[in-house]
C-alpha cells in the first residue's frame, strides 16, 4: 500500500489494524463469532490526513498521485506480461525435452 496524494493536498495513508479475540467490537463476548473468524481480525485501510497532521511533511515526500500509482500498476502489468511470456516459452521448451 502506498501513500496517495490527492489533488487537494490531502494524503491517504495506509493503516493496518489487528484485533485479537476479546477486543471490544460488535461481537465482543460472542465466542462463536471468535471461532468462526479464526480468533483475530486483520484489516488494511486508508486514513486521510491533512497539512496539520504531525506526520504530513514526512509522508508527503514518499506520496504518489493517483495517476502516478496507476502508471506504476500499468507498468507492472506490462512487465509481468513479458515475464509470463518468457516463462511459457521456457516451459514449452522443457516439455519438449
Amino acid at each position: 500500500m502506498y501513500v496517495i496524494r490527492l489533488p487537494d493536498g490531502t494524503l491517504r495513508v495506509p493503516h493496518s489494524v489487528l484485533a485479537e479475540p476479546g477486543d471490544d467490537g460488535p461481537d465482543a463476548g460472542d465466542d462463536r463469532a471468535d471461532r468462526e473468524r479464526g480468533g483475530r481480525i486483520i484489516a488494511d485501510a486508508y486514513v486521510e490526513i491533512g497539512p496539520g497532521d504531525p506526520d504530513y511533511d514526512r509522508l508527503l515526500g514518499q506520496s504518489l498521485t493517483e495517476q502516478e500509482l496507476a502508471d506504476r500498476r500499468r507498468r507492472w502489468r506490462d512487465e509481468d506480461a513479458e515475464l509470463a511470456r518468457r516463462f511459457e516459452e521456457w516451459r514449452a521448451g522443457e516439455a519438449e525435452e
